[in-house]
């Protein structure tokens, strides 16, 4: 994959679709061979293909550093992961996941209750339906719980003070994201692992036609 050609926009929209769950990069390649980039354009390409590839241990190494910034402030956990959950609704397949594991727990204790927690019927006319599906967490739309959870974390970044601590570690963690990305050598993985999420994209294209 020529990563000069790829836009940021390109980057971001495959961020979206790839699939997060996949493991980190082992501690030795994450911190092997480190070069200065010899032009603008090799380091555009480099920091591209190093934020896809090493995406995971970005993602755990910016959390790992907001953890830092949160041990003087205990309030502030709890806020960023009401934040992270409100952000995460928004996302139709977590939302789904959300609803299914909180139901089925509620069954367990109160099945009658559970019963109660089920999205109303949509109408539907000669096989489709209606109108478009909106998404229900427990009985309930969704935006409910956005904003229920999004006025609670509101209100604990405020008691605890810890807005400004939040804003300097994630600016941390960005710069040395970029640090990484930018003088860390693209090794022969990274690039074997780009060619394969290239054609994976062309194949899923074909077959959509």
């Amino acid at each position: 994959m020529d990563w000069t050609n790829v836009t940021a926009e390109d980057l971001v929209e495959a961020l979206r679709e790839v699939d997060w769950s996949s493991p980190p990069r082992p501690f030795s390649e994450f911190f092997s061979r480190f070069t200065v980039p010899r032009s603008y354009s090799k380091w555009n390409s480099r920091l591209k293909c190093n934020l896809y590839y090493y995406r995971t241990n970005y993602f755990i190494m910016i959390v790992f550093i907001l953890g830092l910034g949160f041990l003087r402030r205990p309030i502030s956990i709890v806020a960023a992961a009401l934040t992270a959950l409100s952000i995460a609704i928004l996302n139709d397949s977590f939302a789904g996941t959300f609803n299914e594991k909180v139901t089925r727990t509620v069954r367990q204790f109160s099945p009658h209750l559970a019963a109660k927690m089920r999205p109303p019927l949509t109408p539907v006319i000669r096989g489709r339906s209606s109108a478009k599906r909106a998404i229900y967490i427990c009985g309930r739309p969704r935006w409910v719980f956005v904003l229920l959870f999004s006025s609670l974390s509101f209100t604990l970044w405020f008691v605890s003070c810890g807005l400004l601590t939040v804003l300097w570690a994630l600016a941390f963690g960005l710069l040395a994201t970029i640090l990484h990305a930018s003088f860390r050598t693209p090794n022969l993985k990274a690039r074997l692992n780009t060619f394969r999420e290239e054609f994976r994209a062309v194949w899923r294209n074909y077959s959509e036609l």
